[in-house]
């Protein structure tokens, strides 16, 4: 994985095939699926790393997209292999940036660029609250 020219170094893989259910009236992926395939990706790295929904509600505490940002480059199609990339950077007292790189496989090519900024919340009121340090401690390792 490290022969890609990776946006920041040292990033959570998570790999796709395009299924022909993602195909839109184009024919090619829909855009939609970009977004469902970054909450894949982010859930993916969150297991990863020790931080799933069990810890969520443990601690009344997620992390909730406050907005997102997708540069769409090239189209994908089906039967293509994606590499999906993700990276948590600048983790501040409430909130922290995820940003993911979708690579062809076949051709080593970005097809798109996003970015999350997420912002903790209390699950039960829906507030913006602090990270827990259980958050701060395993994202920061990424």
């Amino acid at each position: 994985m490290e022969a890609y020219q990776w946006q920041f170094p040292h990033p959570f893989i998570h790999q796709i095939e395009v299924q022909e259910a993602d195909i839109d009236g184009l024919g090619h992926a829909n855009n939609a699926c970009y977004v469902r395939w970054c909450e894949d990706t982010a859930w993916a790295h969150s297991h990863r790393v020790g931080v799933g929904l069990d810890q969520f509600h443990a601690l009344d505490r997620a992390m909730a997209v406050r907005k997102a940002d997708y540069d769409y480059r090239f189209a994908a199609y089906a039967g293509e292999r994606l590499l999906i990339a993700t990276w948590i950077t600048d983790i501040s007292a409430a909130q922290m940036t995820r940003y993911f790189q979708f690579v062809r496989e076949a051709d080593s090519t970005t097809i798109l660029l996003a970015k999350w900024l997420l912002v903790c919340i209390e699950i039960s009121s829906g507030k913006p609250k602090r990270l827990p340090v259980e958050f701060k401690a395993a994202y920061g390792n990424t």
